[in-house]
């Protein structure tokens, strides 16, 4: 009698089609090849499980020290990056506030809707952003996007990191709309998306993401300030739509027993679906910033990021995690590098 062995439940392949629709698969091991002997163990954990099968990135990090937690599927994070999809509409809104070409509380009336800069934020509307980047205009986007830190490496002597691009132009396909509403021709590294978010879980401070690869390092870590955005008065009105985005927009998967505030994407690149989801919790003695880029088919997309990243959020939970402030060292005091106008 021959013994069969049990049967082992593997997700479905999707077949490459030559000339499309998908060249990137949605499932992999998204772990082979990282090194993790500088990682917080805890965090490395709960981001792999939050993961799972899916093909992709999960990126977490201290906000208030610009230290890289946890880095999975490294080769991914570290390289040149993919169009941030509607991620970009965070960057928008804040330039948009600065020149105060919204109003946060007025409704606009775009498209038979009428909708407020908090609603537009929670349900990623296209319509509003590409609004709002018509307004600003393309070189005044350009240059509150470059403050943010599209088109420049996000860490400090990290690695094999590359930076993402800022187009020098408005895009050919769209123009300045497409830029603000889906982020068209910018490729963002999820470094990037996570210093950002960092900044804005901090109050505004910019840090230079530091990746330590050994526990010496992760002893001897020093913060380093890329420099200062002036948001922090700004903050108090994007927030309630990045918390709107999980309490009851596009990021609802994401959503558990504490704040979370986040912004989706969900767009194709190059015959590849993108997934994106930045976020911070919002309350509580310490804060945590996780980036999900998920990469593959018509599976991918920034909901089921958002699903992964508020796994790892109650995973880490769970375990009391975010019970009690993180310890910083006397001797991490922040050193400022360089600073903007």
């Amino acid at each position: 009698m021959v013994t069969r062995p049990p049967a082992v439940h593997r997700p479905p392949a999707e077949p490459v089609i030559a000339g499309g629709p998908w060249t990137e698969p949605t499932f992999a091991d998204s772990t082979l090849g990282d090194n993790v002997d500088g990682e917080d163990l805890t965090i490395r954990r709960a981001s792999v499980d939050a993961l799972g099968i899916y093909n992709g990135s999960v990126v977490a990090v201290d906000p208030a020290t610009g230290r890289v937690l946890s880095m999975v599927n490294q080769k991914l994070a570290l390289g040149a990056g993919f169009q941030p999809c509607s991620t970009v509409k965070i960057s928008v809104a804040l330039a948009a506030l600065s020149e105060k070409v919204v109003d946060p509380v007025a409704k606009l009336r775009l498209a038979g809707m009428r909708m407020d800069l908090t609603y537009a934020l929670a349900h990623s509307n296209n319509f509003f952003f590409a609004t709002l980047g018509q307004k600003l205009g393309y070189e005044k986007f350009s240059y509150y996007a470059r403050q943010f830190g599209y088109g420049e490496k996000a860490g400090l002597d990290i690695p094999g990191e590359r930076p993402g691009r800022f187009p020098d132009a408005p895009p050919r396909n769209g123009g300045v709309g497409m830029l603000t509403s889906f982020g068209e021709e910018i490729s963002q590294t999820p470094l990037e998306l996570a210093a950002l978010m960092s900044a804005i879980a901090n109050g505004g401070t910019l840090y230079y993401l530091q990746y330590p690869r050994n526990q010496a390092e992760v002893g001897a870590l020093v913060p380093r300030v890329k420099r200062h955005l002036e948001i922090e008065g700004l903050l108090p009105l994007i927030k309630p739509g990045l918390r709107g985005a999980v309490e009851f927009g596009t990021a609802r998967r994401a959503s558990e027993d504490g704040p979370i505030a986040g912004k989706t994407g969900t767009c194709s690149e190059n015959h590849t679906h993108l997934g994106w989801f930045g976020s911070f919790n919002d309350v509580g003695p310490r804060k945590l910033v996780v980036v999900v880029l998920l990469t593959g088919g018509r599976p991918t997309s920034g909901p089921l990021a958002a699903g992964i990243a508020g796994d790892v959020y109650r995973r880490l939970g769970e375990q009391n995690y975010f019970a009690s402030a993180s310890v910083t060292p006397a001797a991490l005091v922040s050193t400022q590098i360089c600073c903007s106008r």
